[in-house]
């Protein structure tokens, strides 16, 4: 006679939003000066630490070069100059994130990496609205986990923006 052995999945494997069939969504959190942030897991290559780029002529200020990540020349984009956030400085903690959007490898640098985080869908706000003098449209939406904030980036949407210069827009 064989016995057939049956397995259950631990309801602490899996968050709990995922046990009550809700929507989640995975982020890696990241500083900019005093806010935390949040970018797509999936868009997520690797981290590193940060280097001295080569730089560019006539490259936008937010550009801080390019480094050669095995082969590929990959554009260093200083988060902190693109949303006006101060005079960035770098150090040990400064981090690299590097992306892979729209086809394209891309760094960006930030103060520090936090950590990896599932934020159910109910925990997801939609971006306030402002007047026209503020830009929220790389913005998707305001998480909460405890008494944490995090401003989630549609980074794909920023890194392709034309102000960004970094993918050359599609012919149609």
């Amino acid at each position: 006679m064989m016995l057939q052995q049956t397995t259950q999945a631990t309801p602490t494997a899996a968050p709990m939003a995922a046990l009550s069939g809700e929507q989640t969504h995975e982020f890696l959190t990241f500083r900019l000066g005093k806010e935390e942030y949040g970018v797509e897991i999936l868009k997520v290559q690797e981290i590193r630490g940060w280097e001295q780029p080569t730089q560019i002529a006539n490259a936008p200020q937010f550009i801080k070069g390019v480094i050669n990540l095995r082969g590929t020349i990959v554009p260093i984009v200083d988060m902190r100059i693109k949303f006006a956030l101060g005079e960035a400085g770098y150090d040990m903690f400064t981090v690299v994130i590097i992306l892979n959007v729209a086809g394209r490898i891309v760094g960006m640098v930030v103060d520090s990496v936090s950590d990896v985080l599932t934020l159910p869908a109910s925990k997801i706000r939609p971006a306030p609205e402002f007047s026209s003098a503020f830009d929220t449209q790389y913005i998707t939406g305001l998480g909460t986990v405890e008494q944490r904030m995090l401003i989630l980036i549609n980074i794909e949407k920023l890194m392709t923006s034309p102000d960004m210069a970094l993918v050359e827009a599609s012919i149609h």
